[in-house]
């Protein structure tokens, strides 16, 4: 269940926004010095004064100077041989043109109704998912700037040369063939409302998202741990349903953004590899934070503009409910996701830990069996409840079932 969290999180809203009033703002001024020219693969840090600060209830910069060494640390050869080398060279990375009829053939026309033919047997359903997941990666620009918040980590020019900065604008050139190509076989496809998908990515990218990573990369890299999985473990699920269904160039469209989602997901955990070795209290309860905020989706904020007229519900939500009912991403899926990273981590065998990191450990160890029995309450309801359908404007507002 992709929006899994929200209503939790809605519970405790009005708790958590009187907590964060009674917190003081810290107002930081900081003078700006000539310093001394620095290595272009090193990165500086302004020393400053520490402690969070609360902006119109939103946390930033909850790193201390501490971590931020921690995280400094990882530029001493760490990132350069356990994480840049799983970005792919230009030359043996696939494009979207090498799944897509060549436009400059004479035959384009026959290519393109065949293409049509296949996707004739793609039901609503996965329509509304694979649309879903596009207008996701669609929102590629989002997600580099969430990157590039991240206290210590970005790119202070938009062309450093160290190897976060690296990271961050390779990582996006290679998600950047992932919406492309999704975007361009749809609309070969004929079947969905490419206007009402131009609009929605258009809305997302200027509503943008709010992970609550505070500006902290100890939180921000555990999000992406979890985001890389579940977006991994989606899209092979819609390479195996469009298998399925007959269209074996959309399966292997699919499974290819997997495997790239797989390479994405393995570098990101071999950052907090890193964390979890040099600051193993640090790392802890990061992952417990953000556990505890619950994983919030890239795409919550989708709105195509429509849909909470026609439905009085939420885009997101409806999409989150196709998905979970046909089994691309499910609330399972994330239980499971969880239960990876604790043995990934080796959060439980992990010892030494000071006293609110052992509390830290012992509450993620618990929290995929806690998800797991609630999924299977939730899914036990929706046996008994009637079935909801409701129109999406990316199939031109065919209805289609939510439970």
């Amino acid at each position: 269940m992709m929006h899994l969290g929200r209503p939790m999180a809605q519970r405790r809203g009005g708790c958590n926004q009187a907590a964060l009033q009674n917190r003081r703002a810290v107002v930081v001024r900081a003078a700006v010095a000539s310093a001394p020219q620095q290595p272009a693969t090193t990165t500086t840090f302004a020393h400053r004064v520490q402690g969070p600060i609360i902006l119109n209830g939103q946390v930033l910069h909850s790193i201390t100077q501490a971590q931020l060494d921690v995280v400094r640390s990882l530029e001493d050869g760490y990132l350069q041989t356990q994480v840049v080398p799983l970005l792919k060279p230009v030359e043996k990375c696939w494009q979207p043109a090498d799944f897509l009829p060549p436009s400059e053939d004479a035959d384009f026309l026959d290519k393109v109704h065949a293409l049509r033919e296949r996707a004739k047997n793609l039901p609503d359903d996965y329509l509304v998912v694979f649309v879903g997941d596009m207008i996701t990666e669609e929102a590629l620009p989002t997600y580099m700037t969430m990157l590039n918040t991240l206290d210590g980590v970005r790119d202070e020019t938009g062309a450093s040369q160290t190897p976060w900065a690296k990271w961050t604008r390779e990582w996006t050139a290679e998600e950047n063939r992932h919406g492309d190509i999704m975007n361009k076989y749809m609309y070969l496809t004929g079947r969905v409302n490419m206007k009402a998908i131009e609009v929605t990515i258009q809305n997302l990218i200027g509503s943008g998202m709010d992970p609550k990573t505070e500006n902290n990369p100890y939180l921000g890299f555990c999000y992406t741990s979890f985001q890389e999985r579940a977006t991994k473990i989606s899209h092979g699920n819609t390479a195996r349903h469009a298998l399925e269904y007959g269209d074996e160039v959309l399966a292997k469209i699919c499974g290819s953004i997997a495997s790239d989602e797989g390479r994405h997901e393995i570098a990101y955990t071999k950052i907090m590899d890193g964390l979890f070795e040099r600051d193993p209290n640090g790392a802890m309860m990061a992952f417990a934070d953000m556990m505890r905020k619950q994983i919030v989706m890239p795409a919550h904020l989708m709105n195509d503009g429509e849909h909470p007229a026609k439905t009085g519900r939420n885009l997101f939500a409806d999409f989150s409910s196709v998905a979970e009912k046909t089994g691309t991403y499910t609330a399972m899926d994330y239980a499971d996701i969880m239960e990876h990273l604790v043995n990934r981590w080796n959060v439980a065998n992990r010892t030494g830990l000071t006293g609110d990191a052992a509390a830290a450990q012992e509450y993620v160890i618990k929290l995929p069996d806690r998800i797991r029995k609630l999924a299977e309450k939730a899914a036990a309801r929706k046996t008994k409840a009637k079935v909801i359908h409701s129109p999406f404007s990316w199939v031109f507002n065919r209805e289609v079932a939510l439970s």
